[in-house]
């Protein structure tokens, strides 16, 4: 299978296998893609970990599948399938799979090699990304006429502001992981051929933690971006109300009673 789940009862990481094609994705692998983070989402599981086996985390949308479409009567039904969908209505399959789903739970891109074109946009995609020394990010399909269309034009300058955005996407250069973490791109760094472990270690420690509240941080740093601050503090008064009922005031009990004194973040 070129998409494969390995599943602990608290994390789940998510796997593409297609290293002949350094993890490109076709429609087939598209489908695969999402229907793991999918099951992911209904799953008892709390965070995924997204690595590309084979040494390249991904190559970016199939550039053969891409050529095909030269052919009208096969691009104009491909545009259709993947077209965005209006008003409320759920999103459609992207071209490179779940850049479309927002997921309520945590997912942590584990990034070793190439993740280009395409692949930075699914990069992107991720709540956290933890790379490699040696891996990197860019536009490498800005060489092909390849737009973006799978979030990236709205996620990098979210990340690193609009100059820098414009920077990276009109050039299509290399993005070298020591730049992605200064300019915001990455949240770790680590030596290369260890990105999946400290992705994974990462998820394990955040699955810990009480998860409503967890959710509810979660949610409410995104649903508030570019909010005005009245409207945002209203959506986090909200997400997390529900939380400290469900979860709060039973925790602060626990430490009333002795647990997680002085920091410890061990006995909780």
């Amino acid at each position: 299978m070129t998409v494969s789940i390995e599943k602990t009862e608290d994390v789940w990481t998510i796997i593409h296998d297609r290293p002949q094609a350094r993890n490109a994705v076709d429609t087939e692998h598209a489908k695969a893609l999402v229907a793991a983070f999918l099951e992911f989402e209904h799953s008892p599981a709390k965070v995924a970990v997204f690595w590309g086996k084979g040494g390249n985390f991904c190559a970016g949308w199939d550039l053969k599948l891409a050529a095909t479409l030269a052919d009208r009567e096969l691009g104009e039904a491909y545009f259709e399938k993947h077209a965005f969908p209006i008003g409320s209505a759920p999103s459609t399959l992207g071209p490179m799979g779940p850049s479309r789903l927002e997921l309520s739970k945590p997912v942590i891109g584990a990034i070793e090699g190439a993740a280009v074109a395409g692949g930075m946009e699914l990069a992107l995609w991720c709540d956290i990304r933890v790379m490699a020394e040696t891996a990197y990010l860019g536009v490498y399909c800005r060489r092909w006429g390849i737009t973006l269309m799978d979030g990236g034009t709205i996620r990098l300058p979210r990340l690193v502001g609009q100059g820098k955005a414009l920077e990276i996407a009109l050039t299509g250069r290399k993005v070298e992981a020591d730049e992605c973490y200064r300019i915001g791109l990455a949240e770790r760094v680590v030596p290369h051929g260890e990105a999946r472990a400290v992705a994974e270690t990462m998820a394990r420690e955040i699955a810990r933690f009480p998860q409503a509240a967890v959710r509810a941080d979660r949610r409410s740093i995104i649903e508030t971006r570019g909010m005005p601050v009245r409207d945002a503090l209203k959506v986090e008064w909200a997400n997390g109300l529900e939380a400290i009922r469900r979860e709060g005031t039973a925790g602060a009990g626990r430490f009333r009673d002795g647990a997680g004194r002085h920091g410890d973040f061990k006995n909780i």
